[in-house]
């Protein structure tokens, strides 16, 4: 189980960490003015310093704060979190996925998993949803925009 309040603190955490990232990579695009007016990184910066800002806010409030929502004890049952796992682990494998396999093998995989393995669709509907995502994906971005999407080291292998 999770509490409320672990799950505030782990978000503020998070999103400062972030904004933290957002903050020091935009320093090396630089900040301020020059010569052609306001370098590229002076936006992003703001940016990141109200993200670490809002962060740090929430995590103050997160630690003083003694009669919200945050003293919830449970915030997350184990059903929940088994739902949320179900929406994760499979999202997550499939951009791990994405390196090996190619966008296109991933997604047809990831559609085919989310619809045949929890048994919401039918195994040959489930194929063809995931067939038919591969392939809407390969006619818009390849043939349409002409815009090259990941093929993997699956597809470098085989020599496509």
């Amino acid at each position: 189980m999770i509490s409320r309040r672990a799950l505030e603190l782990a978000t503020a955490v998070l999103a400062g960490s972030f904004g933290v990232a957002v903050v020091v990579s935009s320093l090396d695009n630089g900040i301020g003015w020059s010569s052609a007016g306001v370098d590229a990184g002076t936006f992003p910066f703001l940016t990141g310093i109200v993200i670490v800002l809002g962060s740090l806010y929430n995590l103050v409030r997160g630690v003083l704060s003694t009669a919200t929502v945050a003293n919830v004890p449970i915030a997350i049952t184990s059903i929940e979190l088994r739902r949320l796992a179900g929406l994760f682990v499979p999202a997550a494998i499939f951009v791990a996925a994405i390196p090996l396999a190619g966008m296109y093998v991933a997604s047809a995989l990831y559609v085919f998993s989310v619809l045949a393995i929890p048994r919401h669709q039918s195994m040959p509907r489930a194929l063809a949803m995931a067939a038919a995502t591969a392939l809407a994906l390969y006619v818009v971005f390849e043939r349409l925009f002409q815009v090259s999407l990941p093929h993997g080291a699956l597809a470098a292998a085989l020599g496509f």
